[in-house]
């Protein structure tokens, strides 16, 4: 999922980059490009919120097994804490991915839009 999302957002600058070699001698129709880039956006944003859930369960059942291991003083939760620290982690890195690519291509439809007629833009914005 990494490659596809790293590899989706750099097509799309080289889309929005008017000296790009991908852009000689083409006209676009950004209409369809943006319709494109919103179904795009719709799958990764689905993808965000199912690791957004699983990201959650990992860590209430991580924050639950620290407080059982407190209470109980049980050794035998000590690996399953830290199997759950092992998953919690790769989990946050990939959320963190997700969420930070979703909100570039939210950027990305903006300078679509832009390139249409005059639109909204967060460079504009204080």
């Amino acid at each position: 999922m990494k490659k596809r999302i790293i590899a989706y957002l750099e097509y799309i600058d080289e889309i929005l980059d008017e000296n790009s070699e991908i852009n000689k001698g083409v006209e676009r129709d950004w209409d369809k490009e943006m319709e494109k880039h919103l179904t795009q956006i719709a799958f990764f944003a689905h993808e965000r919120l199912v690791h957004l859930i699983v990201f959650c369960l990992v860590a209430v059942c991580t924050v639950m097994c620290i407080l059982a291991f407190v209470i109980k003083g049980e050794i035998m939760l000590l690996p399953l804490i830290v199997l759950l620290f092992v998953l919690l982690i790769p989990y946050c890195m990939h959320y963190y991915l997700l969420e930070n690519s979703v909100q570039r291509m939210y950027e990305q439809y903006d300078a679509m839009r832009n390139k249409k007629e005059v639109y909204f833009s967060m460079q504009n914005s204080k």
